[in-house]
């Protein structure tokens, strides 16, 4: 539980997979650690788990003020480190992602976090130092056909982060991302749910690979190889937030650091053969 001498850290997204376990592990090494999560359940399950835990809904700009307000009073209103890891993964090709479909994407994945972060900056610079770790994606480096919506949120992290790690310079508060390819979670029944509840799958044009991706959706376990357990992501984040020299980026699992290289490496072209080549809904 609190702590007054330790160093504080507010997550988000804590009701299951990264979130909860960087939650648990960071908690272990003796931070003083708000899990927070959107449902009022999950918020009382965590609590009796011995976790500080507030209800924070990304969607709700007044959840988010009311939930970082319980944080800091459970710190004396200091925060020594933010993790934004609430997100979801909203599948489906470009041609079938509404107006309000996108928009919900953004909500939750982008503007929620700007929305948290640009509230612990100030925090932060009265503090004279903070760590801010945004968990990406791999899907921020490189796109895959019908992850255009979870893409899209990525992409725009991953330059807003940057963005505000060169503004931050000088001020003390080091800004990190973490890069995870596929981890085990709940992420993928979540998509599913997504998937059904806002894509028109028997009028779509590629329905066929629609019930491709179903099956990976549903599949239990490991959908695909190289998938790690969320502990890999805590190990990252151990680093970002407790190094003296945090980097900027970190790559988790293997098909990170594959994409990485190859986008670097390969002309466009190249880069669009291999990645329609390895997709589940990829052709040609």
């Amino acid at each position: 539980m609190h702590q007054t001498d330790a160093p504080s850290l507010l997550v988000t997204g804590c009701s299951s997979g990264i979130g909860y376990q960087c939650a648990k592990g960071m908690a272990a090494r003796g931070w003083t650690v708000i899990a927070s999560a959107r449902h009022p359940e999950d918020v009382a399950r965590l609590a009796s788990e011995g976790l500080n835990a507030v209800q924070l809904d990304l969607d709700d700009p007044e959840s988010i003020r009311r939930g970082l307000d319980e944080a800091l009073s459970l710190t004396g209103g200091r925060l020594d480190a933010l993790f934004n890891n609430g997100a979801y993964g909203q599948p489906g090709a470009v041609e079938d992602l509404s107006r309000d479909t996108l928009r919900a994407q953004l909500e939750t994945n982008l503007l929620g976090w700007h929305d948290l972060t640009c509230r612990v900056v100030p925090i932060m610079r009265r503090q004279g130092h903070g760590r801010i770790v945004h968990n990406s994606s791999v899907l921020g480096l490189a796109a895959l056909p019908f992850r255009g919506a979870y893409v899209a949120s990525k992409f725009a992290l991953e330059g807003l982060t940057d963005a505000l790690r060169l503004e931050l310079r000088g001020t003390g508060i080091q800004v990190s991302l973490i890069e995870p390819g596929p981890i085990l979670s709940r992420f993928r029944e979540n998509a599913h749910r997504a998937f059904r509840d806002r894509i028109d799958i028997e009028r779509s044009p590629h329905r066929e690979a629609y019930l491709l991706a179903e099956a990976r959706l549903t599949k239990q376990g490991a959908a695909q190889p190289f998938t790690l357990p969320p502990e890999a992501v805590l190990k990252r984040l151990v680093h970002a937030l407790e190094n003296p020299r945090p980097k900027a980026r970190y790559y988790v699992t293997f098909p990170t650091y594959l994409l990485g290289t190859l986008k670097r490496l390969l002309p466009t072209s190249g880069m669009d053969w291999f990645l329609a080549r390895v997709s589940r809904g990829g052709r040609g």
